[in-house]
Order: C-alpha cells, then structure tokens, then sequence
C-alpha cells in the first residue's frame, strides 16, 4: 500500500461549488473509487488551495478504471473546469504527486 498526495487551486468564481460537490460527492463516485482500490481519501482546504491525499496499492491501475468509468466522466467534466491544471487520467502522468518526507504510524 502507497500513500499518494497533491495539490490543486481551484479558480476563486467555483470555489463554493467545488466545495459543495465534494461535501455531498454522488454515492456512484463514492462506489467507483472504492472499486479501484483507492482508500482512506481525504481532501482538505486552504483558501482555494486543496490538498488531497489517499492510500492505494496501484495507483496506475487505479486511474486507468476510474477513466473508463462513466459515472466518473460525468464528474471530471464538472469538476475539471474548476480547478486550474486539471487532470486527464488517460495520460501517463495525471497529477504530479508530493513526495511524504515524514510519517508517523
């Protein structure tokens, strides 16, 4: 199991609905994230800087089935426009992860 995290801004005029989506995320995305193996998922805010962590065995793999999801699609095509830098998980790298310099079991 790795730990994967990064950052996004998300662009000032969508920050309440960002926030409102991911406070109240539809249970079918909820369910295809579960299904791709990704676990313990957290999203924390600062401003409109967001930071998101999760724990997976394959991350790869893990984007690979949340892009061919359909219900997942639908989301993205929301949210993506949200964000600045936004992400296609069809690429070979879709976010640029943090590199953990600490952790405390």
């Amino acid at each position: 199991m790795a730990r994967y995290a990064w950052t996004w801004k998300v662009k000032e005029e969508c920050l309440e609905e960002y926030v409102k989506m991911h406070k109240n995320p539809w249970p079918e995305i909820m369910t295809e994230h579960s299904k791709a193996g990704i676990r313990n998922y957290s999203i924390f805010q600062n401003g409109n800087q967001f930071f998101y962590v999760f724990e997976c065995d394959d991350a790869d793999k893990a984007f690979k089935y949340l892009d061919q999801s359909k219900d997942c699609q639908r989301w993205n095509a929301i949210t993506s426009k949200m964000v600045e830098g936004s992400f296609d998980f069809s690429t070979d790298v879709p976010v640029e992860y943090l590199e953990e310099v600490f952790y405390l079991k």
